[in-house]
């Protein structure tokens, strides 16, 4: 027999290539088991296959891959009954990485990469020389379905292998792994288990695992997203649901369809029916399953742009080979195409069941925040998202949309106007809406954090540009309103700017008022004044906090105020108290509370004093 070995040359390459594989391809070792199992199953179908038109190929009557871990031997072994391999196929399935050297392998790689065509890795053998991440020689026995003789191809991985007659009962291919020192915790058959549900639940070969003598299955063994969508039930669906996001919820929406064409992928995603108990905003990426021949390569392909994060499922290509790693994917221009259909497949979905408003509720509600996101980070669907998005109003209950604003529009009216704060209850009540409500103007409620950032980015909707109230003076000089006409404020304004000139940038009169003494406002040009409070309690001011007071011309304390500005009374004492109450009225801190709360207190003293005083009627 030992002379019947024959000893082949790797070639003076081989250790930068299995370093290349062991070091650098993969980012996970226990990798090493999804790629062998994978090739095992992939054994078994190509025997089936090829049965179709040779029955003597046929498999037997249970397929499976068996998994055998043997603590005491230090041996780890993977066994199907799949085509296997004759000794010409060993050399040259096994041998490709070494003989075509660092160069070519490199070389294809790049062009791989460059190309539409996907990564080309599964030619050189990569997948089955990651068993060297954990094991310090490796043995293959083969026997190819149809021959009757076996062959046996050993390596350590250094620089040759060798080929040598064996023996097998039946056709297939056996692996053992002598497993390195530290490589122990994968002769545990826990361990294999855990593996194999992670990476290969939804094979539909059975996986055994071996233990204490017995098999174990290790793996689901159903690919529920490649059944016909008739054989699958409500239930079924929603049982995945739960099982692949570890949730309790019923998902809102199950979208699964089959892409054929120049682009082959099945694809399996929910919508969930709440939000996640992990908030999604924890982490800004999607984590679709990303399967090849059902066999799962990872959740961190980004399938799904940030702002769809909340969509769990699968995604399940022929399109990729099985051993491509997590970090050549990004460079992958097949995963390009596939993030581009499911993202458009997503959003069709979306708009459909944007139609229906009572349906639709309850997805905005729960993730209507993050698809706001999209609106702001992407360009290339910013428009569609645009159409998605739901609103309070200060004239109506419940949601509306943008359209339906533009539809509600006064005549003469060009723009959308919007009112960005931390609630929207405490919003439908803030001053700044008076002169809109006065004049039947509409005036969208938004009230999520990103909401200080979004609309700058969007800008316009149907041609009607968006507007934030607090931002600039908004011109209502075309929407008239009935009432007594307003006093001269030019002595008065001069002696507040003056009292006020570290704490505003301006003082002036505003028609935007119609029972509040004044508000605050940002400078035209200047970041809306809800992003500015976002930015200072972020540690981040944005210059100094220098808004635009604006004072109501008709309100009596102005009118006061104005007339004993004419009169020659000094201002300084009122300018603050005016300002105090703007900061007040939006939520901010009096700039001195403890001199704030004096000036109130005695204001309300004078008002009980002179109360007292004045005669019975």
């Amino acid at each position: 027999m030992t002379e019947s070995v024959e000893r082949h040359s790797f070639g003076a390459e081989v250790g930068r290539l299995l370093d290349l594989v062991v070091h650098a391809l993969y980012s996970e070792r226990e990798i090493f088991l999804r790629e062998l199992v994978a090739n095992a199953a992939d054994a078994v179908d190509r025997r089936r296959f090829e049965a179709l038109t040779n029955p003597d190929l046929s498999l037997p009557d249970a397929p499976r891959v068996r998994v055998v871990p043997d603590k005491a031997a230090r041996t780890l072994t993977i066994s199907d009954n799949g085509i296997g391999m004759d000794k010409a196929e060993l050399a040259q399935h096994l041998g490709t990485i070494a003989r075509s050297g660092t160069l070519a392998f490199t070389r294809a790689m790049a062009e791989s990469q460059a190309s539409d065509k996907p990564s080309l890795i599964g030619q050189f053998g990569v997948g089955f020389y990651s068993a060297f991440m954990v094991a310090e020689r490796v043995e293959v026995t083969s026997r190819r379905a149809g021959q009757q003789e076996a062959w046996a191809w050993a390596s350590e991985g250094r620089g040759e292998y060798t080929l040598a007659p064996a023996t097998r009962e039946e056709a297939g291919t056996d692996i053992v792994l002598h497993m390195k020192a530290d490589a122990e915790e994968f002769l545990e058959p826990i361990r294999l288990q855990t593996i194999i549900r992670k990476w290969a639940d939804h094979i539909t070969l059975p996986i055994m695992v071996v233990k204490d003598g017995e098999e174990q299955a290790a793996n689901e063994g159903t690919a529920l997203w490649r059944k016909p969508k008739s054989e699958i039930t409500e239930e079924a669906y929603a049982d995945f649901h739960r099982h692949l996001g570890h949730v309790f919820d019923t998902p809102w929406a199950t979208l699964h369809w089959r892409a054929e064409g120049t682009l082959e992928f099945t694809a399996l995603l929910f919508i969930p029916g709440m939000k996640p108990f992990t908030p999604v905003e924890e982490a800004r990426e999607s984590r679709l399953r990303l399967h090849v021949r059902r066999m799962f390569i990872t959740d961190e392909a980004a399938l799904l742009p940030p702002w769809l994060r909340f969509v769990t499922g699968v995604v399940d290509t022929e399109d990729l080979p099985l051993n491509v790693s997590r970090e050549m994917l990004q460079a992958t221009p097949v995963l390009a195409r596939i993030r581009r259909a499911v993202t458009a497949r997503v959003l069709s979905e979306l708009k459909t069941r944007a139609k229906d408003a009572e349906a639709y509720t309850p997805f905005w509600e729960n993730f209507g925040a993050t698809l706001k996101e999209g609106v702001w980070e992407d360009a290339e669907h910013r428009t569609e998202l645009a159409g998605l998005l739901r609103f309070r109003s200060s004239a109506q209950e419940g949601w509306t949309s943008l359209a339906n604003y533009v539809a509600r529009m006064k005549d003469g009216q060009q723009e959308i106007y919007f009112l960005v704060g931390d609630d929207a209850a405490a919003l439908a009540k803030s001053p700044q809406l008076e002169g809109f409500r006065a004049r039947g103007l509409e005036v969208l409620l938004l009230s999520d954090p990103i909401d200080a950032f979004w609309p700058e980015r969007l800008a316009s909707f149907e041609g009607k540009a968006l507007r934030s109230i607090t931002q600039g003076q908004v011109d209502l000089s075309e929407h008239k309103v009935e009432g007594e006409p307003a006093p001269d404020l030019a002595a008065l304004l001069p002696l507040l700017r003056e009292a006020l000139k570290e704490d505003v940038a301006a003082v002036e009169e505003t028609a935007q008022l119609v029972d509040s003494v004044a508000v605050l406002a940002a400078q035209a040009g200047a970041p809306d004044l809800q992003m500015q409070r976002m930015m200072r309690r972020a540690g981040r001011a944005f210059g100094p906090d220098r808004a635009v007071l604006r004072l109501n011309p008709r309100h009596p304390l102005v009118r006061r105020l104005a007339a004993g500005a004419e009169a020659g009374e000094d201002v300084t004492e009122m300018a603050g108290m005016l300002l105090d109450l703007a900061r007040v009225q939006d939520g901010d801190a009096p700039r001195d509370p403890a001199g704030f709360a004096r000036r109130v207190a005695a204001a309300l003293a004078d008002v009980r004093s002179a109360s007292a005083e004045s005669p019975e009627p």
